[in-house]
C-alpha cells in the first residue's frame, strides 16, 4: 500500500492526476498483461528503478483491484483536502 501511495503522490505532484486516472481506468482489464510485460522488460526497467520495486509493481498489477485502489488514492491526493493532509 505504501508503494501505491508513493505512486499516487508522484502523479499528483506532477499534475498528471486526470490523465493518469483515465489511463488507469482504461487499462484495468489489461493489468495482468501489463504485469507480464514488466517481468519481460525487467532488465531494462531496472536501469531506472530498483529490482525490488519492479517486482513489487509487477506483483501488484497481477491483482485486478490494484488499479481501482490506485485511482482512488490519486483522486484523494488530488483533492484540496488530500493535498493539505500531506
Amino acid at each position: 500500500m505504501a508503494l501505491l501511495q508513493r505512486i499516487a503522490d508522484a502523479v499528483v505532484q506532477r499534475r498528471m492526476a486526470a490523465p493518469a486516472v483515465v489511463f488507469l481506468e482504461s487499462l484495468g482489464p489489461m493489468s495482468f498483461l501489463g504485469s507480464q510485460a514488466m517481468h519481460f522488460f525487467a532488465p531494462i526497467i531496472e536501469l531506472a528503478f530498483s529490482a525490488h520495486e519492479v517486482s513489487q509493481v509487477a506483483a501488484l498489477l497481477e491483482r485486478r483491484d490494484t488499479t481501482v485502489r490506485l485511482v482512488a488514492l490519486i483522486e484523494v491526493a488530488s483533492t484540496p483536502q488530500g493535498a493539505a493532509a500531506r
